[in-house]
């Protein structure tokens, strides 16, 4: 057993789900909790949950959803505590999608995540009042900026355990914020949930054996009427063509269909969305994607031809990202 006490910090949503007839997919949770927790858990659990507890606690403490980082402040901060952040917050390093300001310490991630956010915003429906799913959601960033931006309620799904300890350590100071993140994947969702105002898959397409039973999955979550959000990378070309790779796109392993805008806006249709479109297409750069202090390992800048860096270091095109809004009918 991993001794983290995963009830209290899923019992507000399994009241939540109980509460909205949702009672089976509480029931399936718990179960697939125990599994990970309890039954089979992680062998770096531990010490991130060690990390993750000495963080210290804080009175009158206040949050800013709205801007570039997720920002954490209190009055009672002291050098020592800030020292204390700091270096329990590295115990969870890397950090990869941010950024982050914990009580005056800034995680700088690898990614420029507040970019895609302020890309993809613009085009939303209002998330005031609205139930929203975040599918592979990293550390949850996004998942605050949604609750920043008026969400009800916001779930994000992302399996990696480190991630989820990241996302505890804001939730740590804002445990009663409607928001969770739970350590599953898109396929242990129950089928036809059609609970989520709102669905989110950004960064997850590619990584697909099939891409249109994805598009079918996060179909299935949504309420008639609800809205996808889809991030991608794409390729230049005609409707219909998608690159495959023979085996890694810019040293990434799992990557499986980079289509074309119009291909992609063909499979939303075939899938069963309606009035699909194309809201942002934006090349990734070494800017938005990089190794900092708080992610040492290789990024983007070593996965590009060194010799032309608009293309990967495979030769296939450099990375591109679209994001595609379509709804349910």
């Amino acid at each position: 057993m991993s001794g983290f006490d995963w009830q209290a910090c899923y019992g507000a949503l399994f009241q939540h789900l109980d509460s909205e007839g949702l009672e089976s997919w509480s029931c399936l949770l718990k179960q697939q909790l125990t599994k990970r927790f309890d039954t089979n858990p992680h062998g770096d659990i531990q010490r991130w949950q060690q990390a993750w507890q000495q963080l210290p606690e804080f009175a009158n403490v206040s949050a800013d959803l709205t801007s570039s980082a997720v920002a954490l402040s209190s009055p009672d901060c002291s050098d020592a505590n800030q020292r204390q952040t700091e270096a329990a917050l590295r115990g969870l390093m890397p950090w990869r999608k941010g950024p982050f300001d914990f009580f005056g310490v800034a995680i700088d991630t690898e990614w420029r995540s507040d970019w895609k956010w302020d890309r993809v915003s613009p085009y939303l429906s209002d998330l005031s009042g609205r139930q929203v799913l975040d599918v592979g959601c990293g550390s949850g960033y996004h998942c605050w900026r949604m609750l920043g931006a008026g969400a009800q309620r916001v779930v994000g799904i992302d399996p990696g355990l480190l991630f989820l300890f990241q996302f505890l350590s804001v939730k740590r100071y804002l445990s009663t914020a409607p928001i969770d993140l739970l350590p599953v994947r898109m396929e242990d969702l129950p089928p036809k949930l059609e609970c989520f105002d709102t669905t989110f898959s950004m960064g997850v397409l590619y990584h697909r054996r099939s891409p249109l039973d994805h598009l079918l999955e996060l179909k299935d979550t949504l309420r008639r009427g609800g809205e996808l959000v889809l991030e991608t990378l794409v390729v230049d070309g005609p409707e219909g063509y998608s690159l495959m790779p023979e085996d890694r796109y810019g040293q990434m392993r799992n990557v499986w269909f980079l289509p074309s805008c119009d291909t992609l806006l063909r499979w939303l249709d075939r899938a069963g969305y309606r009035n699909a479109r194309v809201v942002d297409v934006t090349d990734t750069t070494t800017d938005e994607q990089r190794s900092t202090d708080w992610m040492r390992f290789q990024s983007l800048a070593d996965f590009l031809d060194p010799e032309d860096p608009d293309k990967t270091i495979e030769g296939y095109p450099g990375p591109k990202r679209a994001t595609v809004i379509a709804e349910k009918p």
